[in-house]
């Protein structure tokens, strides 16, 4: 019987790592013993690090942790697979594989899988979950949440931008601010933005009760409705993103994009993705009319969907005809209420 030599890569790999850490902790250990302001920290967790119980009173240049490091400061790099906690001020790059938590300020770029906690910064933080700012901060990334007190830059967010002061651009599906810049998203709250309630119908007989809410330029569209022809797929909602190409004075062009559908709740499926170009006028200052074409692409899996349209472009189906998919013209038109900002009292 012939026995298989044993593969000694794996082992051979765990012992030059850890070999390595220990000569740099040693190393590092000897420079601190002779110098009170160490400018690197080595180590495991605190206090298992080369500034032993020192650590969370010494400002490093470099700092490396295997799970969580912690310092007075940071002003070059640090990086840790779980945590970085400062207590002070943190310069440079910060890289956590699960936060940084970082008490002063920061003035460089945070990069956490999951959060960024700090009191104000003038950097860039990204995080897969929330950045989260006392006070001011510049640019936040997130996948869920930012909140950043006065921003003068960006924020981007899966779902949610909180600030106080925006100078810069909100970009999310809920925008909020105390005064806003630009805010791009579906349903944007600012004291000093437009926001609008209003009623709308399109060729296939669905009304429309819409909020409106953004800046001069872009706004979001989120509204529910009732189609009157159907008997079944008759509960609509609708989605999306607009923008004013043209202002003047009671006169404005208006496009949007808008996602919509039609339910039953019984399991049948009519969604469609719309582009309108839209003429308004305001008859007063809270009171405006509007109408225009639409070019609209539909999906749907049941007979009302695929009776609903007379009139296709185009259109062509799967399944045995069981599915439909179409490009048509239609229309809408309506009338909204503005509520009055304090800008524009």
């Amino acid at each position: 019987m012939e026995l298989k030599p044993y593969n000694y890569s794996i082992t051979s790999a765990i012992i030059k790592i850890v070999t390595l850490l220990l000569l740099l902790f040693t190393a590092n250990s000897i420079y601190a013993q002779k110098n009170d302001n160490a400018r690197a920290n080595i180590g495991l967790i605190y206090p298992l690090s080369s500034n032993y119980t020192n650590a969370a009173r010494d400002t490093n240049n470099f700092s490396l942790n295997l799970l969580a490091g912690v310092s007075a400061g940071e002003r070059g790099f640090a990086i840790a697979c779980l945590s970085n906690v400062i207590h002070g001020d943190a310069r440079g790059l910060q890289i956590a594989g699960f936060s940084n938590h970082i008490s002063g300020k920061t003035n460089g770029v945070m990069i956490a899988g999951f959060i960024n906690t700090y009191g104000q910064g003038k950097g860039t933080a990204v995080a897969g979950f929330a950045n989260i700012a006392r006070d001011n901060s510049n640019t936040q990334i997130a996948g869920f949440l930012n909140t950043g007190g006065n921003v003068p830059g960006l924020q981007v967010a899966g779902f949610m931008n909180v600030a106080k002061k925006l100078k810069g651009t909100q970009v999310g599906f809920i925008n909020i601010a105390d005064s806003a810049g630009t805010q791009v998203g579906v349903i944007n709250i600012a004291k000093n933005n437009d926001k609008s309630i209003g009623i709308s119908i399109d060729e296939n007989e669905t009304t429309m009760l819409s909020f409106r809410s953004g800046g001069n330029r872009f706004y979001g569209i989120i509204g529910v409705g009732y189609n009157v022809k159907n008997a079944k797929e008759k509960y609509a909602f609708e989605a999306g993103l607009g923008a004013n190409l043209l202002m003047e004075k009671a006169f404005s062009l208006k496009t949007e994009l808008i996602s919509s559908g039609l339910e039953s709740f019984k399991g049948d499926e009519y969604y469609k993705s719309s582009f309108y170009l839209m003429p308004a006028f305001k008859i007063t200052r809270s009171i405006e009319i509007f109408a225009g074409p639409s070019f609209n692409y539909v999906d749907t899996d049941n007979a009302e969907g695929r009776d609903i349209v007379k009139k296709y472009i185009t259109r062509w189906t799967r399944n045995n005809g069981a599915d439909l998919y179409g490009l048509y013209f239609g229309y809408t038109a309506g009338i909204q209420f503005h509520f009055l900002s304090k800008a524009s009292k």
